[in-house]
């Protein structure tokens, strides 16, 4: 009786879980299926029938080819930017102790409870107080303010579950700072690097509300978007829109493959022992002096 409860339940929360699925993602299946719509007139709303057309010039509209470049390039800049700032962060966050951790940590949450309208007045407040002129340069320094937030959560819980033990044993056979770091730390946290990138670009060229208020004259992808629902999206919006999304799904698995593959690896190394016990401490410090011996040689 107690099993069949229990598989009633099992099967009630796939089937929940499968509609909470489908309910996020019908509107990014709606915009890959309006990327193949044969639209006759300005508004891509309502499904005219199946054409390959939009996908053969894709970039054919300028202005939309130019606001793509715009989100782009800025959210390139804010990535590498962000990332080496959280990075560094959420390395001191989690290495040290100081007087003022406490106080640097609700700075650091602060941004992502803050909403993005008070973000956005707020910043160009800054901005006119201060004489500077909104463009691509304020955008820039608004996405690093709330995506360097992500990265150090993202790094941080990467670090947390680091053995600082590999770190030590560079050290103790010679190793400096900055080669342990380079060889031993930054090869551990890279995964999570790698998907702060990931989450901060996506929040770049994602974002609408911050940028409107600090864009000035710089047009992005989003602000064209909303631009044009006024009057008349066209189809290549969907399809642009499309490509990002497969870009990132590329970039998403890849990051998954490599994860794996990583730890496939590191189970090889250990003598198939995952970890736990005291036969998975003893193959974890086998492991930490392979790595640390690779970091003084370097």
């Amino acid at each position: 009786m107690t099993s069949s409860r229990g598989g009633i339940r099992t099967w009630l929360l796939g089937i929940w879980s499968g509609l909470a699925l489908l309910y996020l993602f019908i509107p990014i299946f709606i915009v890959v299926l309006y990327s193949f719509n044969d639209n006759q007139g300005r508004f891509n709303f309502t499904w005219q029938g199946f054409t390959l057309k939009h996908w053969q010039h894709p970039f054919s509209n300028p202005d939309l080819t130019t606001a793509l470049q715009n989100s782009l390039l800025i959210a390139l800049i804010t990535v590498v930017i962000s990332v080496v700032l959280g990075t560094f962060m959420a390395l001191a966050l989690v290495r040290y102790g100081f007087r003022g951790k406490a106080v640097t940590d609700l700075f650091v949450f602060l941004p992502l409870a803050t909403p993005e309208v008070v973000l956005g007045a707020s910043l160009l407040g800054l901005f006119l107080t201060l004489h500077v002129g909104t463009g691509m340069a304020t955008i820039v320094i608004a996405h690093v303010m709330f995506t360097v937030s992500y990265v150090v959560v993202t790094v941080r819980a990467r670090l947390e579950g680091m053995d600082r033990h590999i770190e030590e044993a560079a050290m103790d056979l010679g190793a400096t700072e900055f080669s342990t770091f380079r060889r031993v730390t930054l090869p551990l946290i890279a995964p999570g690097v790698a998907s702060a990138a990931l989450l901060a670009a996506a929040i770049s060229v994602d974002d609408y509300v911050v940028t409107s208020f600090n864009a000035g004259q710089t047009q992005t992808f989003p602000l064209f978007i909303f631009g044009a629902t006024r009057q008349g999206v066209p189809a290549e919006v969907n399809v642009l829109a499309t490509i990002l999304l497969v870009a990132v799904l590329v970039l998403m698995g890849l990051n998954v493959l490599a994860q794996r593959a990583r730890a496939r690896r590191d189970l090889r190394a250990t003598g198939g022992v995952p970890g736990g016990g005291v036969h998975g401490v003893e193959a974890g410090e086998d492991v930490a002096l392979e790595l640390a011996g690779a970091s003084a040689r370097g």
